[in-house]
Formats: structure tokens, C-alpha cells, sequence
């Protein structure tokens, strides 16, 4: 992820969106998309995702399995076996969590041919917490890129805060998120990293989110998190 840096200072912003989809909405629109979220029928408790304390792994798939079925998107062969999900060790996967599906990380003999294809998957304001990819042994810092297909995400990284976030974000992360700029991503609208290194998060809206990833090789030694509480595998 040796890409040359973009709009440095600026992040992941309407700017960029504008470039790349020729559409946007600045700060203001941003709030006014916070304010203004309805409640959907997709609604989902905490306490069925946990047995006794320990994560229900298989609940969280028949979950991602309903959103992908409220949002009409494809539940193709072998969808639930290939599904990647973690809570991050919390205990509050409704608020915090992931589901992916990583269709090819191709390791190519040379750098610039590697690449990684794959869809994420948020529940219903749903945080799929803050980090950033360093260089490693075997993969440049990670540059990566999102079209949104289903639902809306607040795709947030430096630059100016957005008024209004800091409220939607559990609480066990406020403390040790670093940036605070959104841009409110719908179905068509493409967002992306100013540069390899960049810290981000993302928040899923009130229908969750679907997000299909372009970027270059994953290493997932590479990957950092900002609160350094949380587990990931």
C-alpha cells in the first residue's frame, strides 16, 4: 500500500467521493444524515449472540444470513461457511463487530500484483472499530477503497469531526478513537484511505451495511488497532 498520498489532511471525505462518483454532500449533510435515521424491521439483541458468556458464533451467522436477506443480496453457495466474524472479544457484538467474506487475497510473485477482494458485512449500527495497516515481511501498508451495495455506512478517518458522531459510538470506543470525519456512504457511492497508514472506522446506519473492499495484499500482521483491548485473530 505504497500508493502516493491523496488530499493529504483530508482524509476520507466528500471531496474525495466526488471525485471518484461525481456526487457529495458536505458537513452539514452529513449531520442532517445522523439526525434523520428511521428504524428499520432489522433489529437485533445483544444477549442472543452470547451462551453463558462465550460468543454463539452460529448466531452471528444466522444474523448476517437476515441482513443479507433484507437487503436482497445474494446468499450464494457456501455464503454462512465462508462468513469471518469476530466480536473483538467485548461481549457487545451488536454494537461492535465484523462479518466478512474475503473472496481472494492473491499473493502474487510480485508486490504490485497482489491484491485482496473481499465484502464486509455491519449489523444494524454496527462499529467495526478503528485501525490502520503498517508494512509488513510480506505486504506493503494495506490502501484500500469501498463501494457501498446495500444500507448506509459512515466511513470515518481524519480531518475535520463530524458534529454528532461522537454520540453513536459505544462507549467502550470513544475513549480510543483518534478520528472523527465522516462521510455518509450509500448504495453506489465509493469512499476510500488517503494514504496506507491512515487510522479509520466505520458505523453502520440503521439498516446495517454492505461494503465490497478493493485493496492490495492482507496480512494480518500488519493490522493495528487503537484501543488495545480488543482481541483480534
Amino acid at each position: 500500500m505504497e500508493a502516493d498520498m491523496m488530499n493529504t489532511g483530508q482524509s476520507i471525505n466528500r471531496r474525495a467521493m466526488m471525485k471518484t462518483v461525481g456526487i457529495g454532500i458536505g458537513m452539514a449533510g452529513t449531520a442532517k444524515a445522523l439526525s434523520a435515521e428511521r428504524t428499520p424491521s432489522l433489529h437485533f439483541r445483544n444477549e442472543d449472540f452470547y451462551t453463558n458468556g462465550k460468543f454463539d458464533l452460529e448466531a452471528a451467522k444466522d444474523a448476517y444470513i437476515e441482513l443479507f436477506k433484507y437487503h436482497h443480496y445474494p446468499v450464494f453457495k457456501d455464503a454462512r461457511e465462508k462468513l469471518w466474524i469476530s466480536d473483538y472479544g467485548l461481549g457487545e457484538f451488536t454494537r461492535v463487530g465484523l462479518g466478512a467474506n474475503v473472496f481472494h487475497n492473491h499473493k502474487g510473485e510480485h508486490v504490485g500484483d497482489r491484491y485482496m477482494l473481499l465484502d464486509i458485512y455491519l449489523l444494524p449500527n454496527q462499529m467495526l472499530p478503528e485501525h490502520y495497516h503498517l508494512k509488513t515481511a510480506v505486504a506493503r501498508p494495506k490502501m484500500e477503497g469501498w463501494v457501498v451495495r446495500n444500507g448506509l455506512s459512515y466511513i470515518v478517518g481524519e480531518g475535520e469531526p463530524t458534529p454528532g458522531l461522537r454520540e453513536k459510538v459505544p462507549v467502550s470506543q470513544r475513549s480510543s478513537c483518534t478520528v472523527w470525519h465522516a462521510t455518509v456512504a450509500r448504495p453506489g457511492e465509493v469512499s476510500q484511505l488517503n494514504r496506507p497508514t491512515e487510522r479509520h472506522w466505520q458505523l453502520a446506519g440503521p439498516e446495517g451495511a454492505i461494503l465490497s473492499e478493493a485493496a492490495n495484499y492482507h496480512d494480518g500482521d500488519g493490522v493495528r488497532h487503537s484501543n488495545k483491548k480488543l482481541v483480534f485473530p
